[in-house]
């Protein structure tokens, strides 16, 4: 993905220009006076999950995080301190 940074006065000059680069990809942070203030990032359709589907998600979460060879293990982070 390429990211590009762009101030205010720039992006409204070449806005046009920027939706282009967006549509194909891009994304723009716009910064005022330096500062980061906005996000231009392609738009992409929300797809509700189904049930079937957040099952299936939280079974590739519940096998990450169950002690399995190179897994995180939850009680180990936790004897260590970290949450």
């Amino acid at each position: 993905m390429n990211t590009g940074s762009i101030g205010t006065f720039e992006a409204k000059t070449h806005f046009s220009e920027i939706i282009t680069l967006v549509e194909n990809g891009a994304d723009y942070v716009i910064t005022k006076r330096g500062k980061p203030v906005a996000k231009i990032i392609p738009f992409k359709e929300e797809h509700e999950m189904t049930f079937k589907e957040a099952i299936e998600q939280f079974e590739v979460l519940r096998k990450r995080y169950r002690g399995e060879p190179g897994s995180f293990n939850i009680r180990e982070a936790i004897k260590a301190g970290r949450p």
